[in-house]
């Protein structure tokens, strides 16, 4: 395959997954849930937590970002922390416990019951957001996830789930920043409406 069939045949795929998307209003609905929870947990004192791997760290960082500064329009910052960011925290807890743990652990610490906890996998089977899910549900914390095609073990903890309509890692992260920003979006506008 030349590499302008390479470009071709990604923004296709690229393509057809933001199409299914747009098109699949169980999956907005999905999102729109999981911006309403999140909302009402804010309004009653609660907080943001959010976590993956690699990629999806990045994506974690980016979302509480949004929440801290802003992300359409100005307005005071809300309670989002990113579990990828500390990394003191990350290392002595992947080198005293195993790396599964370093969410798992960090969630026990700072989620409350009322809290919302965002896992991100593209797999959905993380070993580390699986545990970080099963200790959220312990706690009370609402259980949020973003994940690929078919959802894997995330399915069964995660409070609502929005799987990207894809199975390929790269489109599945472009989807998910896409819904991060619409769920971000509408968080702003439930906690700050506007005229």
């Amino acid at each position: 395959m030349t590499s302008g069939a390479y470009v071709t045949d990604y923004l296709g795929h690229s393509v057809a997954a933001m199409n299914a998307f747009a098109a699949d209003v169980a999956l907005q609905d999905v999102l729109i849930r999981m911006a309403d929870a999140t909302s009402a947990s804010m309004r009653a004192g609660g907080k943001l937590l959010i976590a993956g791997n690699g990629g999806s760290a990045a994506d974690a960082q980016h979302i509480a970002g949004e929440f801290i500064s802003r992300l359409m329009f100005d307005h005071p910052p809300l309670p989002a922390i990113a579990l990828t960011t500390d990394t003191s925290a990350l290392t002595a807890t992947a080198n005293d416990y195993g790396y599964e743990q370093v969410f798992e652990r960090q969630v026990i610490a700072l989620g409350r019951k009322g809290d919302v906890f965002l896992g991100i996998s593209t797999s959905g089977n993380s070993p580390n957001v699986i545990r970080a899910l099963s200790a959220a549900r312990a706690q009370g914390v609402t259980t949020l996830g973003f994940t690929g095609q078919g959802g894997g073990k995330m399915v069964e903890l995660c409070d609502m789930l929005l799987p990207a309509p894809s199975a390929w890692t790269p489109i599945i992260q472009q989807i998910h920043i896409t819904a991060a920003h619409i769920y971000c979006a509408l968080i702003e506008r439930s906690m700050f409406p506007r005229q």
